[in-house]
């Protein structure tokens, strides 16, 4: 990894932590409607942790770093979500190489997603952040830029809103879960949202 890369990813990642930080009080009011109310929280501590860290975690090369990033995520967010989005990263970065091509992108964020799936034991459909994953691959396998990325994160995360949840805390609520937007789907979004531009950092 160059130092340009590593300046890049660097960006990216802040990108996102700062993202995710600043949408604290609107996951916390959509995990609250249909949750337990401590998404955004939770994720707020897991990117600060990975922010207090971030020049060290950038200095290594992009698969370490990757998966250091998820361990942290695990270590600090609470909820499912904290296995959840760590397995993410974990697995991207276990399968990317160091000078990744668009393509290897494509193969990892797959197989990063596949882990996901298995790890929650879910898939898309049941009003999860997989509702987002799997469409945002399907419209990178299809060669989307970062705009059309972005768009298709917001269209996802917006077709949960009438979806009945069948996995996770919101399944409790049988149709009550209906009207409103997962608040998984919606951190997805947001992380998707500030990480497109990787698309091109990835070429």
């Amino acid at each position: 990894m160059t130092q340009t890369d590593q300046i890049s990813f660097e960006t990216v990642v802040r990108e996102v932590a700062d993202a995710v930080i600043a949408a604290t009080d609107e996951l916390t009011a959509l995990d609250r409607a249909i949750g337990d109310g401590d998404h955004g929280l939770n994720m707020r501590r897991g990117f600060q942790a990975v922010l207090e860290e971030l020049p060290a975690i950038a200095a290594q090369p992009l698969p370490q770093a990757l998966q250091t990033a998820g361990m942290r995520l695990v270590m600090k967010v609470g909820g499912a979500s904290g296995p959840l989005y760590g397995t993410l990263f974990m697995a991207l970065g276990k399968t990317l190489p160091e000078n990744p091509s668009r393509a290897d992108f494509i193969t990892a964020f797959g197989a990063a997603i596949d882990a996901v799936k298995a790890r929650g034991k879910s898939d898309a459909g049941q009003k999860t952040m997989l509702d987002v994953l799997v469409p945002v691959h399907e419209a990178l396998s299809a060669g989307a830029d970062a705009k059309a990325l972005r768009a298709a994160a917001h269209r996802a995360a917006e077709a949960t809103v009438p979806m009945l949840a069948t996995r996770g805390r919101a399944s409790f609520l049988g149709e009550r879960s209906i009207g409103h937007m997962d608040p998984g789907a919606r951190s997805a979004e947001i992380i998707v949202t500030a990480a497109a531009d990787l698309t091109e950092y990835a070429s």
